[in-house]
């Protein structure tokens, strides 16, 4: 998990930005190494390491249930915290970032998040998922979904009331909860499998870091030409394509407009908080490139537009930015919505 730094909250600015199916981009969340994917590169791997120890004082606990099974991958798996209760209790979920290529859910030990939530009578999760070597980005994000399922699914047995869910995370774990906050729900009443009959929908979602769009398309359209760009070549894999063809048929644009969280939005999808510690301004590198502040932003516009609740937090204008602060203000603002709320629907 990516800490933060101070942050103030600043309004969004008042405009649209058009999307445009242009040429086809690919960005440095395509490549597959760990060192320069999204999510989690190695600055932000030693901060981690940092953090965890010093978390580590304050927070000691483990899991209730650990590596609880969700699907058929051994990936599939996630460590449930219970809040003590004799009533239901919301549950908050952590994705972890790693560009799809790395990253685990023990981030998640010793983080002051779980003692926060923990203190508000509301339960923990964090879940590992499926790497980009074992599939698309497609069916990671249905990892994500199948979980919060699975945990409806039990809710009884863990105390859990299913109608307050939310979840977050840094950078993939960041667009992948807004993903899921505003994507249609997957449930399917006729599924044999009885997981895949509850709903996937959340009550909230927070983003630390993360992106506006797993549609490569729309980042030229939203973020302009940036000299990080990659070739077509690098990025077809993302999606499981065999060539630039079949990038161009009708199937392959359904599969990379139903990866688009921004273009998911919709009046009815749950209240979300999205902040960035990156600085503003020209891209001067990869991880800016991908972790850039107008990422954020462009999400608080778009649900500014569709009537969405959405709390941005951006570092102030000094560039002073605290990633502890921005985190547990992120979380806070999901518990309140947990604890405050009834979940989405869709």
């Amino acid at each position: 998990m990516i800490l933060f730094r101070h942050a103030n909250v600043r309004a969004t600015r008042e405009c649209y930005f058009p999307i445009c199916r242009g040429a086809i981009l690919l960005t440095s969340l395509l490549l597959a190494g760990p060192a320069t994917a999204f999510g989690q590169n190695a600055t932000a791997a030693k901060q981690d390491a940092v953090a965890a120890k010093a978390d580590a004082k304050t927070d000691t606990r483990t899991p209730t249930f650990e590596n609880v099974s969700y699907g058929p991958h051994e990936r599939n798996v996630f460590d449930l915290w219970l809040a003590k209760s004799d009533k239901p209790t919301p549950l908050l979920i952590f994705i972890h970032g790693g560009g799809f290529v790395t990253g685990d859910k023990r981030w998640a030990r010793n983080n002051p998040a779980v003692a926060q939530c923990l203190a508000s009578g509301v339960s923990f999760a964090s879940l590992n998922y499926r790497f980009r070597e074992h599939a698309n980005i497609q069916e990671i994000l249905r990892d994500a979904a199948r979980a919060v399922q699975t945990i409806r699914s039990r809710a009884k047995e863990w105390n859990i009331d299913p109608d307050r869910i939310a979840s977050f995370g840094s950078s993939a774990g960041a667009g992948t909860s807004l993903w899921l906050a505003f994507h249609d729900d997957l449930a399917d009443p006729q599924a044999t499998d009885p997981v895949l009959r509850q709903s996937s929908r959340l009550a909230a979602a927070g983003s630390l870091d993360g992106q506006f769009s797993y549609d490569f398309r729309e980042w030229r359209d939203f973020l302009g030409p940036c000299e990080f760009e990659r070739p077509t070549s690098e990025w077809l894999s993302f999606y499981g394509f065999q060539s630039d063809e079949q990038s161009k048929t009708d199937a392959a644009d359904k599969v990379m407009k139903d990866c688009s969280m921004i273009g998911l939005i919709g009046k009815d999808d749950p209240p979300v908080a999205v902040a960035s510690a990156m600085g503003d301004g020209k891209f001067i590198n990869q991880s800016h490139y991908v972790h850039h502040p107008k990422h954020s932003s462009l999400i608080a516009e778009r649900c500014k537009e569709k009537g969405v609740e959405c709390l941005l937090v951006l570092s102030d204008d000094e560039g002073k930015r605290d990633q502890m602060k921005q985190r547990e203000k992120v979380v806070q603002f999901l518990i309140e919505k947990l604890k405050s709320e009834p979940a989405a629907k869709k």
